[in-house]
């Protein structure tokens, strides 16, 4: 393993590769580790009023990861070894918004536990917003090392998510990721632990067996997860959606993708940031979005769906 020290986490020069699938690999093996300097934090629609910024990036190599849009296609892992400092920061927005409550998001750009293991950096956040009663903490994974968090007294004030879709969707796009059955078994850890969980059910795609694969996956969640849900469980629905640069980086890293990027068959969207987004026309997002509700409260009644977008 190469060591280098350099100047700034934000340039990392040096990432070899001949080609652009070599350098994505790469990237995806290089670990930064850096003081994140900047005091202040993005706002973070629709899920919370502020990014919490723990790391960037994470070690899966999803294809259609919205992250190959800002962080382009050399996605080096970066993580950030002032906590305190950050979380000082983090009690400044909470002081400004009182007594309203303020809600962090953990996983904006990064999936911060796939590097728990080096940071301790969602411990530490857990810990800090369990005692802080103006605040409410939340962030998503798809891995599934979840063990050191377990026994922290998180107050009901951490809700953890996990990012879950058909086996069909993770086989095909999600690479390097844990399978649906490792996830449920995290999932099933964290509920017995009292946390409050919530699934992010993303990105919807639709094919010729959609509506049937969805509805199994609701069937797995009211069987292996809901026995053990002591806290409360939300879900957020997303329907996949790509933005040119997207595009172009993953056709790039992923030549040989199956992703749906065709833009006749979709509708022009202003992101949050005003770059231009495709998802999925109107009419059809209706269908996805009555078939979910009629999923949810078919086997998961007493689940909330915060967003559907």
């Amino acid at each position: 393993m190469e060591v280098k020290v350099i100047g700034s986490h934000n340039r990392v020069a040096g990432i070899p590769g001949s080609s652009a699938q070599e350098a994505f690999r790469e990237a995806k093996k290089t670990l930064v580790v850096g003081v994140r300097k900047s005091k202040e934090f993005q706002t973070c629609k629709p899920s919370a009023h502020y990014q919490l910024p723990l790391s960037t990036s994470c070690p899966g190599k999803c294809q259609y990861c919205y992250l190959h849009t800002t962080l382009g296609k050399k996605p080096y892992l970066r993580i950030y070894v002032n906590i305190e400092e950050i979380l000082q920061m983090a009690q400044k927005y909470i002081d400004e918004r009182l007594p309203e409550t303020t809600v962090f998001e953990g996983a904006a750009t990064s999936d911060p536990l796939a590097v728990e293991h080096f940071t301790g950096n969602l411990a530490k956040a857990i810990s800090f917003f369990g005692k802080n009663k103006k605040s409410f903490f939340r962030f998503v994974t798809k891995f599934t090392n979840v063990d050191s968090l377990l026994d922290i007294e998180h107050n009901n004030r951490t809700r953890f998510r996990f990012s879950i879709n058909t086996p069909f969707i993770i086989s095909n796009y999600e690479h390097g990721t844990p399978p649906l059955e490792e996830r449920l078994k995290a999932v099933t850890k964290v509920a017995q632990a009292h946390f409050p969980i919530g699934f992010i059910i993303g990105p919807i795609i639709t094919h010729p067996q959609w509506e049937k694969e969805y509805e199994s996956l609701f069937i797995t969640l009211q069987q292996v997860v809901m026995p053990h849900v002591k806290n409360g469980m939300a879900l957020e629905l997303i329907t996949h959606r790509f933005t040119p640069r997207a595009k172009k980086n993953i056709l790039d890293i992923f030549p040989n993708t199956n992703l749906p990027m065709n833009e006749v068959d979709r509708k022009v969207k202003y992101g949050q940031f005003g770059y231009i987004k495709y998802v999925y026309p109107e009419e059809e997002m209706n269908v996805i979005h009555e078939k979910f509700q009629e999923f949810k409260d078919k086997y998961l009644s007493n689940v909330k769906i915060e967003y559907f977008i």
